[in-house]
């Protein structure tokens, strides 16, 4: 059985979605591209020429990670800047964003507006109503290891629309499927019937799994 893993820094890592870094050569399975807040430097045109370019490759299937960071020393208004520079690119390819957000999260509904394309915020492990206002918001959210331990994650992912989750490890190293079980128990669904709700759900981004294998 395969788990589709939604946003991972794992090059090894063929069934998902790889976090591509900067002048790093196109794999052969899908990935993201994008400039993260932290990666904002005096070369910002140049990592925009390379997004613009790589972006319209075919394994190419979100933009991102990218968003907003408030704990990281980069000026506010560069970093909004760049995110809304990235969400018209998503929006001329017609591709999802991958949104890494830290202590902004009142300010992505301004941006959402800007968006002609789904986002969906990775690695959410915030409280509730931060999560409640991000899916009237309509968008989606990717969850990690932190379900597996986080009581109150668990309540809120037990209750959080099927139709609105990805799963995913970024950069931690554990059992993907240990999180997959853990979500379909919470969700009262047997291993196959939730793999194939994350497959609808990908599906729904314009992101097929190879060969559209069942998830699990």
């Amino acid at each position: 059985m395969k788990f589709f893993d939604f946003h991972h820094h794992h090059p090894e890592n063929k069934f998902g979605i790889y976090n591509l870094k900067f002048g790093e050569s196109v794999p052969n399975h899908f990935f993201s591209a994008g400039i993260h807040p932290d990666s904002i430097s005096e070369n910002i045109e140049e990592h925009f020429l390379w997004l613009q370019e790589i972006s319209k490759e075919k394994n190419c299937v979100a933009i991102g990670e990218c968003g907003l960071d408030g704990i990281i020393h980069v000026v506010e208004k560069l970093q909004e800047s760049v995110f809304e520079r990235q969400i018209e690119i998503a929006n001329e390819v017609r591709k999802p964003l991958i949104i890494h957000c830290v202590k902004r999260f009142s300010q992505l509904m301004h941006f959402k507006k800007k968006a002609n394309v789904p986002m969906i915020v990775h690695g959410f492990n915030k409280r509730k109503t931060i999560g409640d206002d991000l899916l009237q918001h309509d968008f989606f959210l990717s969850f990690g290891k932190s379900v597996l331990h986080n009581v109150n994650l668990q309540d809120f992912v037990k209750d959080f629309p099927l139709e609105k989750i990805f799963l995913e490890t970024d950069s931690a190293d554990f059992e993907l499927r240990d999180l997959y079980e853990k979500v379909a128990e919470l969700k009262n669904l047997d291993l196959e019937e939730f793999g194939l709700k994350i497959t609808k759900n990908l599906r729904f981004l314009n992101i097929i799994a190879p060969n559209e294998e069942k998830l699990a």
